[in-house]
Order: structure tokens, then C-alpha cells, then sequence
């Protein structure tokens, strides 16, 4: 059995990698729903639905475990999938708000980049006000960045230039720490190192996948050496794009890409 790791678009390789960093022995299968990104400009009616379509669709796939490598989809969904599937483990992802308040930030502010959908939902507040957090935490909509990843556009002129426009009006100097609360947001992270030099750049992915090997954990479920056994020969990860298997060399040299790209970066 493998482990679905799902996302709105191709954002989720950065957790999958993160999964295979951590959790190596496991096999994948991840989705990608690339005909409904991005998820952040969508209403949340659609947004459940098509969550909703792409668990079942994994589910029904034998997965045993699901991570859901994208922000508004756990804003929208996660509570929604938990109450369907009671007894799957499934973990979201949420900005890494929490490190950047007790871990990171002195005297300064934090900002929490993410997607309009996350940014205004009920979930990011609450967050922010259980840590009493709301007098420095300052949060911006950054929508291009998820058109700019899915495109496969890292210049770094180019994001500069999108990064300078949502930024302006504020003082870049004021922050103690980034959060990038989308996982396309980990694509960019060296272009965001350069505008907020010597400031901490951080997302929840690592602690998304310690969580994850926790919740298998305790439920019994992470690979067996029979399961491996059985499984050799098996691809480490089966690719689907809204419920199409990925078979093109053109399409998986672009998931390689990506994948090559985070790695790079971290």
C-alpha cells in the first residue's frame, strides 16, 4: 500500500520530497490536481469538492495514509475528509506560524505568504490568535507565485519583480521571519533568501512528515520488511494529474525538474 500525498497542483513534490527525505522506505502515489489550479482563487464549495473527488480517488487507489501537501486545501477540507475516512491518517499542512512566533521572531515581525484563500480563513486566525500572535503577524496573498511554479518560471528577475510589486508600501526590514505558507511557495525560497537577506525562511513541510510517520506509527501501518519485499520492483512513486496516470516523458521530465529544484534548494 502506498501513501497518497495530494495537492491542488505540483506545489506538493516540495512535501513529497520532504517524504522521501524522511520516510524512504515508504512507497507514493502523488495527485496532483492540475486541472483546478490554483485552489486559492476558487470558492470553498469548489475547493471541497474537488478535495473531496481526489481523497476518494486515492482511497479507492489503496492508500493508506494521506497527506495533503496543499494550505487551502487543508483550510477548506482536512475536517471534512477526517469525519469520511475516520480511521486513514491524514495530515495536513499549515503555515509554520508557531516556529516563527517562539522560535524565530525577537523583537520584530513575522509575514506569512500564502494563498488569498488561506490568508483569509478562519483557521490561519485562530492559529494566529492561540499563539497571540495578532499585533506582529502580517499576512499577504502572493497568487502569482502558484502560476509562476506551475509554468516552471524561476527567474529570479522575474519573481523579483512580482515579489516588489505585492511587497510594496511594506517595510522589508521590519520581519524576523518568513513563513511561506504554500508549498509553490518553497520553489521560490532562494529568491525570497536574497529580498529578506539574514532572515529566516521557513514552511511546515519537515513537521507535516514527522507527524505523518507518528500518526502511521501509532496506527501500525508503516512499511514492513515483507512489504517490501512484496513491493520490489514496484515504482517508488505512481504520478496522477486529476485522476490521468503520468506517462509522458515530457510530463515526468517536468515533475523531475521540480524535484530537482527542491533539492537544490534545500
Amino acid at each position: 500500500m502506498r501513501i497518497g500525498v495530494f495537492d491542488s497542483g505540483l506545489g506538493g513534490i516540495t512535501l513529497l520530497n520532504q517524504a522521501l527525505r524522511q520516510m524512504p522506505d515508504e512507497y507514493y502515489l502523488f495527485y496532483a490536481d492540475t486541472d483546478h489550479v490554483p485552489y486559492g482563487e476558487k470558492t470553498r464549495e469548489q475547493i471541497m469538492r474537488y478535495v473531496s473527488d481526489s481523497a476518494r480517488f486515492m482511497m479507492e487507489n489503496g492508500c493508506k495514509a494521506l497527506v495533503i501537501g496543499c494550505n487551502t486545501a487543508t483550510s477548506v477540507g482536512i475536517a471534512h475528509l477526517r469525519k469520511d475516512w475516520p480511521d486513514i491518517p491524514i495530515i495536513g499542512i499549515e503555515p509554520a506560524v508557531k516556529p516563527a512566533l517562539t522560535k524565530y521572531r525577537k523583537d520584530g515581525r513575522v509575514l506569512v505568504c500564502a494563498t488569498a484563500i488561506t490568508i483569509n480563513g478562519e483557521k490561519l486566525e485562530h492559529l494566529i490568535e492561540r499563539l497571540k500572535g495578532e499585533e506582529v503577524v502580517d499576512k499577504i496573498a502572493l497568487p502569482g507565485l502558484v502560476r509562476l511554479a506551475e509554468s516552471g518560471h524561476f527567474e529570479k528577475e522575474e519573481v523579483k519583480s512580482y515579489l516588489r510589486g505585492a511587497f510594496a508600501g511594506l517595510d522589508l526590514k521590519a520581519y524576523d521571519c518568513i513563513v511561506l505558507g504554500c508549498t509553490h511557495f518553497n520553489f521560490f525560497k532562494d529568491t525570497f533568501d536574497e529580498m529578506f537577506p539574514g532572515i529566516p525562511v521557513i514552511d511546515g513541510s519537515k513537521a507535516a512528515i514527522a507527524q505523518l510517520h507518528r500518526k502511521m506509527d501509532a496506527a501500525g501501518i508503516l512499511i514492513t520488511e515483507e512489504e517490501k519485499q512484496a513491493m520490489k520492483g514496484e515504482p517508488k512513486i505512481v504520478w496522477y494529474e486529476s485522476g490521468r496516470k503520468v506517462t509522458s516523458p515530457e510530463e515526468l521530465a517536468k515533475i523531475d525538474r521540480l524535484r530537482d529544484r527542491w533539492l537544490q534548494l534545500n
